[in-house]
């Protein structure tokens, strides 16, 4: 004769299933431990901030071209007594802002796609950044000779 084997206890998850209602599918939870379900993914989201991400840094780079000639602001020192190291800040702020927002943009946006989260309102902000980074750099440059204005 044989033994009976003894019964395997059921899994802790499909023992608090209740039973189905008539009609419906049945529940199964899932297993302890199980990920959640991601979002799907916003594709018009992800067109429109990679585009826009392409725009800054084409505005980046327009506004380091245009962070170079802050350099001319130092034309007028002969006739004046101007600060030439504020006036090299100016420049150099000009030049490399533009790009240090530039990344900190495009960072920020991956981030938030991986997520799968909005992002297209990262480049927009990113943007601002990058021109009021050269506005910074135009008001230090500004600062360094006397009698200049804006």
């Amino acid at each position: 004769m044989t033994t009976p084997e003894p019964e395997q206890p059921a899994p802790a998850w499909t023992a608090a299933a209740p039973p189905p209602y008539p009609g419906g599918p049945a529940y199964t939870p899932s297993p302890e431990g199980a990920a959640p379900a991601k979002p799907p993914v916003k594709v018009l989201d992800l067109v429109i901030t990679i585009v826009l991400l392409v725009a800054d840094a084409v505005l980046a780079t327009l506004a380091s071209f245009m962070g170079i000639f802050l350099v001319m602001a130092s034309d007028s020192c002969g006739a004046r007594d101007c600060n030439v190291d504020l006036i090299t800040l100016g420049w150099l702020m000009g030049m490399i802002l533009p790009w240090v927002m530039l990344v900190a943009t495009v960072v920020v946006a991956i981030v938030l796609m991986v997520k799968r989260r909005l992002a297209f309102w990262v480049p927009l902000v990113g943007a601002a950044l990058i021109v009021l980074s050269l506005v910074a750099a135009f008001m230090v440059a500004s600062a360094a000779v006397p009698g200049s204005t804006l």
